[in-house]
């Protein structure tokens, strides 16, 4: 079983991929040990991710939990009774539910404000680095945006928000905390999301939570357990890949000048740029682990009943069966599906979100700062370990 070659222990994005080429060079589905001492198949291939990500026997875990052995089950429920966590018939009444309230029009309405918060945080920035000083772009304009957005959109006050960013952040990184802060962060946090849920109930406002108390169909409701771990996964979820979809997105356009210059030159295609940077270097590094419930093959190995799949969108949309010249950016690259936002059932319910907000973010970086670069053009930026996300940690850039 590998264990030499792990791409979450990689703390650059040019050791991250090269780490995946190398397991892809062995084969499109992996056996390896994670840096959490699990053993799983970790699927790189893009047409096996596909397979994968469709098939019914592969399912979701509940049990797969950051120290599980120490997390208690009542917040274990309150976390993980969520789509994303389930299967059907629980997931098709999960997203039935979730759907009614998280509508295109309502992200659609969003388009104004988020709009308006970009531009602020772009005012911030320019005063932040009038006189030529770096400033950090993963903590002055990517985080803030989305976390502001998804705030408002969910309903949760401003003064609260930055006590649940570092919930939010400790909760992604679980596996990367000891067990005593891991836990205590859930613990406050799903404290206050009943708090909030509670008062919503008592006098609803315009907002997706208290749509979500009221959404309801033949007599079904969401439950406080569902609720609760809802709303974490629409905040958490709602801010983390999108502020990381916006810092890398950033970062490969500033260390690839023909293609910022071709996006500068034809704004029209900011569209196609998001997608070719969601391809190129996601923010979802895997999905979420599952598990076999009867021997399944993928490509040319059959995964025993019982064992943990992971797959790897980053790596299989890579994949150079699929894409030419895969780890090129190139925004005049012809659409191809790719997989950053999942596929099959678990499809982000996200994603239009998401891509509105990239698009929005990063043309107003380009359109308010034509003198965009890195300040630290021969560092190659820091990425945080861990298995689910592809992040940044800070983003140095001089806007002068």
């Amino acid at each position: 079983m590998s264990t030499e070659t792990s791409p979450f222990t990689e703390t650059t994005g040019t050791a991250r991929f090269a780490a995946y080429d190398a397991l892809a060079a062995r084969g499109p589905v992996q056996r390896l040990t994670l840096f959490t001492g699990v053993p799983v198949w970790l699927v790189t291939g893009y047409a096996e991710a596909r397979a994968v990500l469709t098939h019914p026997d592969v399912v979701r875990s509940a049990g797969e939990v950051p120290h599980r052995d120490t997390f208690p089950a009542p917040l274990a429920a309150a976390m993980n009774s969520h789509m994303l966590a389930a299967n059907p018939p629980d997931h098709t009444r999960l997203r039935r539910l979730v759907s009614a309230a998280f509508t295109r029009r309502r992200v659609a309405g969003m388009a104004p404000r988020i709009e308006a918060v970009a531009a602020a945080l772009a005012d911030d920035l320019a005063a932040d680095g009038a006189g030529g000083d770096p400033v950090d772009l993963v903590a002055r304009f990517a985080y803030p945006l989305p976390i502001t957005v998804i705030a408002d959109l969910v309903g949760v006050p401003e003064a609260d928000r930055p006590a649940f960013r570092r919930w939010s952040s400790i909760a992604t990184y679980g596996p990367a905390h000891p067990a005593d802060v891991f836990v205590t962060a859930v613990a406050e946090m799903v404290d206050y999301l009943r708090e909030l849920i509670a008062a919503r109930t008592a006098k609803p406002a315009d907002d997706l939570l208290s749509e979500l108390i009221r959404v309801h169909e033949d007599g079904d409701r969401l439950s406080a357990d569902e609720l609760t771990s809802t709303v974490f996964l629409l905040l958490a979820a709602g801010h983390e890949t999108t502020a990381n979809l916006i810092s890398i997105g950033t970062y490969r356009l500033l260390t690839e000048p023909d293609q910022l210059a071709l996006l500068r030159a034809a704004p029209e295609r900011i569209d196609a740029a998001v997608e070719e940077l969601l391809r190129q270097d996601g923010p979802a590094q895997v999905t979420l682990p599952a598990v076999t419930r009867a021997p399944v093959r993928v490509g040319d190995v059959t995964v025993p009943a019982g064992d943990v799949v992971v797959v790897a969108l980053v790596a299989a949309n890579r994949d150079p069966a699929r894409y030419a010249e895969p780890a090129r950016l190139d925004l005049t690259r012809e659409p191809a599906q790719h997989l950053a936002f999942g596929h099959g059932i678990h499809h982000c319910l996200g994603a239009p979100l998401a891509r509105l907000e990239g698009r929005t973010a990063l043309r107003t970086l380009l359109d308010r700062f034509p003198r965009l670069r890195l300040a630290e053009p021969d560092t190659e930026p820091q990425r945080p370990p861990g298995l689910l996300i592809n992040a940044l940690t800070a983003l140095p850039v001089r806007v002068d």
